[in-house]
């Protein structure tokens, strides 16, 4: 319980900075509208309504699926993978967020459609496996 406590915010930090920094370099906007989008696939489009109080929520939701992910890789993944490899450990993980954030959660929630992009996949993944991946797998090994 410890390393989830210890690893969580971490990941969820350098997972939201990751992000930020993507959204601002495409948009040239203020990642508070990263946090209203987050909260729109929760609510929908009326989060886009509200000021600071949907972006707030957006933060809130977003360490929420961080602690979710942080949880699954202490107590589900590191039981199935048992490479002891932090680094393909991190990879593995990072990607399998991906794909089932991309095949399952947001087809299921009220984020609008966004078409694929090779590209855009590739840098989400490298996001995931260094700000998700990486704390959880070194989180694991103290």
């Amino acid at each position: 319980m410890t390393k989830i406590i210890l690893t969580w915010p971490i990941a969820g930090t350098l997972d939201f900075a990751g992000a930020s920094l993507m959204f601002i370099l495409q948009t040239h906007k203020n990642p508070g509208l990263l946090l209203k989008a987050i909260t729109a696939a929760a609510i929908g489009p009326r989060a886009f309504d509200d000021g600071k109080t949907m972006a707030m929520t957006g933060l809130l939701l977003h360490y929420v699926i961080a602690l979710v992910w942080t949880i699954d890789y202490f107590a589900v993944f590191t039981r199935l993978f048992t490479c002891t490899a932090v680094f393909i450990n991190a990879v593995v993980y990072g990607i399998f967020i991906w794909v089932i954030m991309i095949l399952m959660v947001l087809p299921l929630s009220k984020a609008e459609p966004r078409p694929f992009s090779p590209v855009m996949a590739l840098i989400n993944m490298a996001i995931l496996i260094r700000a998700i991946g990486l704390p959880c797998g070194v989180g694991a090994t103290f």
